[in-house]
């Protein structure tokens, strides 16, 4: 079935012979299971077809991490990408770099403001997208975390599947009564929560706002809030729920492996990414639902996902280029259709004023949540070194889920290692007094 409605171009009829079109390639992740490389090149594919003026090559470059590497290595040696699909929260470090293009007069050329194209996407979504009132990415696939629960091991335990846990509190209650065990052997956790690179520290910093903090500052690449006691207490939860209530399995817990447990029934419960709806609800035998990540002290998650931004280096002709492209994938009829075939929330509003996707939500309720959890959504963690400072508090978090240092310590340990990492930018943006 297809999922995008084909677009009806006008040709254009030019006297002489026709000019050749501008080849341009495009670097997109994949950072969520699914079929969504093939989906991607399909959609490229419907792109190519319906116009003549540009042919684009899609390339898949692997993860969020990986595509970044990519990337920068692509604009090193002089033959930067056209278009990329870059996570959010790398777009500030590209700006801090000089690798990413102002999208101001691509967009002028449309006839609008800045400010008017950016506003037809989420307010949650803005920020990650924009610096210093400059447009840098365009929102694509956006996600934020949500809590997957099998609806049959509620009932088993004689919870109701219509009332999910709702706070932080309630979570531990409700995965103490669905965790199982045979002698010292859990059979089936209550909960899981990702806990791998990437995902682990998206979560920890909806855990930290959740918990009536902050996580890094949003105004400036130089500053991480790891060592305070939002983000240790966020940390502090996580360890509960593996050494105290003994409700999470201990150690590492990566996507396939957290997806194949859920599947499988040996966790009733786990936190993932709304981009992985599609996948979920693909392969999941069991019935289930979703709900919103239970709350410390507020409501509060992180926007997740990509946006399309176009690397220094390229030629003007390459720029119109990849800015039609960028026009046609943010367009609310395939913005919407991506949402649909992912389960990543739709960025352009009026995405959600198409009869197809007032249809497909009316049809599939899990997808809403996301969308409603948007009332509660925080940019992404964005700094200097992102990947960097980033890790530094990872490798602290597996250490503690693996039973090897507290909380408090490992997030001292995180706290110095991300100031070493960012104080090249702290020193290059220091007020510099005469002496």
């Amino acid at each position: 079935m297809r999922l995008f409605p084909t677009l009806t171009l006008a040709l254009s009829l030019v006297s002489g012979a026709a000019q050749a079109a501008t080849d341009i390639d495009f670097f997109f992740p994949v950072p969520v299971q699914g079929k969504l490389a093939l989906e991607m090149t399909r959609l490229v594919d419907v792109f190519n077809a319906q116009q003549n003026d540009v042919h684009v090559t899609a390339v898949y470059t692997g993860a969020y991490d990986d595509t970044n590497l990519k990337t920068r290595a692509a604009i090193q040696a002089g033959r930067p990408p056209a278009v990329v699909l870059m996570s959010a929260n790398f777009i500030r470090e590209y700006v801090i770099n000089n690798q990413a293009i102002d999208l101001g007069r691509l967009i002028a050329a449309d006839k609008e403001t800045p400010d008017a194209f950016i506003n037809k996407f989420f307010p949650a979504v803005r920020i990650n997208a924009t610096e210093a009132g400059h447009v840098y990415g365009v929102p694509f696939q956006n996600s934020t975390p949500i809590l997957y629960y099998n609806t049959d091991a509620f009932k088993e335990v004689g919870l109701d599947p219509d009332k999910p846990p709702a706070t932080w509190q309630e979570l531990v209650d409700v995965a103490k009564k669905l965790t199982k065990r045979d002698g010292a052997t859990m059979t089936r956790s209550g909960i899981t929560v990702l806990s791998n690179y990437d995902t682990l520290g998206w979560l920890v910093s909806g855990l930290s706002m959740s918990n009536g903090g902050d996580y890094y500052n949003r105004n400036w690449g130089g500053e991480v809030y790891y060592n305070t006691p939002s983000t240790i207490g966020a940390v502090q939860f996580l360890d509960d729920l593996v050494h105290k209530h003994k409700v999470m399995p201990e150690g590492v817990n990566d996507a396939n492996a957290a997806s194949n447990a859920f599947f499988a029934g040996r966790t009733a419960m786990m936190i993932h990414s709304t981009g992985a709806l599609g996948f979920v609800r693909d392969n999941m035998k069991l019935p289930m639902k979703v709900a919103f990540v239970p709350r410390a002290l507020r409501n509060a998650v992180p926007i997740g996902g990509a946006s399309l931004l176009i690397p220094t280096g390229n030629t003007p002709e390459r720029e119109q280029a990849a800015w039609k492209l960028i026009t046609f994938l943010s367009s609310p009829e395939i913005n919407g259709g991506w949402s649909r075939f992912t389960g990543y929330f739709a960025p352009r509003m009026a995405a959600y004023d198409t009869a197809e996707m007032k249809d497909y939500l009316s049809k599939n309720p899990d997808a809403k949540v996301a969308v409603d959890q948007l009332a509660y959504a925080q940019p992404w963690f964005s700094t200097f070194n992102t990947v960097g400072v980033r890790k530094a508090l990872e490798d602290q978090v597996q250490a503690v889920l693996s039973g090897k240092i507290k909380p408090a310590d490992a997030m001292a340990n995180a706290q110095k290692a991300a100031d070493a990492l960012l104080r090249p930018y702290v020193e290059q943006t220091a007020l510099k007094l005469p002496e």
